[in-house]
């Protein structure tokens, strides 16, 4: 017999950033049934500034065109911890969302109230994307949250670090990780499977393996790469890769982990010398 699995088989969920109708039923046709709408844009741009970030405007119609769909989920990101989330979350609730994301969270505190305003009327998530909730993680993980998302790349700009890769190179996100027992917990976004650049989607998606994820997003890099291909196809051969991976050795975990390690290594050096920080087809880590 083989040496022991580290990983166990579990389910990737695949959150898409759509809003159109058309394109909704068209990815639902190819397995997907998450959608969601992001509100997210106070202060954003003045956060982001300098980064080639995507900054969504989705609307509370937006978020009714999603839940008007039958048989998907309707999730919304909503603004930063603020005197409107409480109406953003009653309004979203209203919409139909089946699960409200709170961005940038910076404390335990705002997390209390966060779920407080939610009252159990629907699932609830955080992005856990700034030092300050880092280093309080322990402290959040106290609270009942549905969903735990890493940012990586606000992260990256809270964390002053040379690439959006540098938090799970230098084992933040393990240490983060680490802290967390939530029915869906994940970070970044995935692709087709060929594509990535300058790091390989293969790459990432063993990193989010070792890191026993269970969602990501399909995001702007995906939209792009999918065209002209077969969705159907391409989404398969993710699952299908996603349940090889879980059934990875502790020996190839390591190769892999190795093999990662040396392309974060490649690409702050390339940064270094004035390559972009935002990195092609890993772009939706951004948004």
């Amino acid at each position: 017999m083989g040496p022991k699995n580290m990983t166990k088989q579990v389910d990737l969920t695949l959150v898409l950033f759509e809003t159109e109708l058309r394109s909704i039923a068209t990815a639902k046709q190819a397995g997907i049934v998450d959608f969601i709408a992001d509100w997210e844009c106070k202060g954003k741009e003045d956060r982001q500034c300098g980064y080639d970030t995507q900054i969504n405007q989705n609307t509370l119609a937006d978020l009714k065109t999603i839940s008007c769909v039958t048989q998907v989920k309707s999730w919304c990101r909503l603004n930063a911890p603020g005197f409107l989330t409480k109406e953003e979350i009653d309004m979203a609730i209203a919409a139909g969302a089946s699960v409200v994301l709170l961005p940038m969270v910076t404390s335990a505190k705002e997390v209390e109230t966060f779920l407080r305003y939610v009252n159990g009327r629907c699932k609830a998530g955080i992005l856990l994307e700034t030092p300050q909730a880092c280093c309080c993680a322990v402290e959040i993980a106290q609270y009942p949250l549905d969903v735990v998302y890493v940012g990586l790349n606000d992260l990256m700009i809270g964390l002053k670090n040379k690439s959006i890769f540098s938090a799970l190179a230098s084992g933040i996100v393990d240490e983060v990780r680490a802290c967390f027992d939530v029915p869906l917990f994940g970070l970044g976004g995935v692709t087709v499977l060929d594509s990535g650049q300058p790091l390989p989607c293969r790459l990432f998606m063993q990193e989010m393996s070792r890191l026993r994820c269970t969602m990501t997003f399909l995001r702007r890099s995906y939209k792009r790469d999918i065209v002209s291909k077969d969705a159907v196809h391409e989404l398969n051969r993710i699952r299908m890769y996603w349940k090889e991976l879980c059934q990875r050795s502790p020996e190839q975990i390591f190769h892999d982990r190795q093999s990662f390690l040396a392309a974060v290594k490649d690409i702050e050096h390339s940064d270094s010398k004035g390559v972009s920080r935002i990195y092609g087809s890993q772009e939706p880590m951004a948004q």
